[in-house]
């Protein structure tokens, strides 16, 4: 008789455990995406990814690019619009969980080696998008 009290307690908790979850409001949300531009901050990736890029750039040109990239772009206005991304797109569980991620050990390892998966990437996906945008004005 314990057991099947046992197993109906269990299964009950389990229907209910999007009770026991985080909160999920805008609030809430914001509160996360926060905490994860603070273990994965957009200026420090921005950083890592120009400086990889810039591999793949002539190299007469990588300084001047280089300048642009740090000099030019809006940080605060990146993070804003990723902030904004991240409480539109995400709930407060799965903001929680990336910044949970990015902030551990194995979280920040992948994070150091993004901008050069960028950088492999960035030409390949450009050149595609050239081509397909040179298809539709055909």
């Amino acid at each position: 008789m314990k057991q099947k009290a046992l197993v109906t307690l269990a299964l009950i908790v389990c229907a209910w455990s999007p009770v026991f979850g985080a909160p999920d409001s805008p609030e809430t949300r914001r509160k996360e995406a926060e905490r994860y531009l603070q273990v994965s901050p957009p200026k420090t990736l921005l950083a890592d990814m120009t400086d990889k890029m810039a591999a793949n750039i002539p190299a007469d040109q990588r300084d001047k690019f280089k300048k642009l990239m740090t000099t030019e772009v809006d940080v605060a206005a990146l993070t804003k619009a990723m902030t904004d991304a991240m409480v539109k797109n995400f709930t407060t569980d799965e903001l929680k969980a990336l910044a949970d991620f990015y902030g551990s050990p194995v979280g920040k390892s992948a994070m150091q080696k993004f901008g050069t998966y960028m950088a492999d990437v960035m030409p390949v996906m450009q050149a595609e998008i050239m081509k397909a945008a040179a298809k539709m004005n055909q």
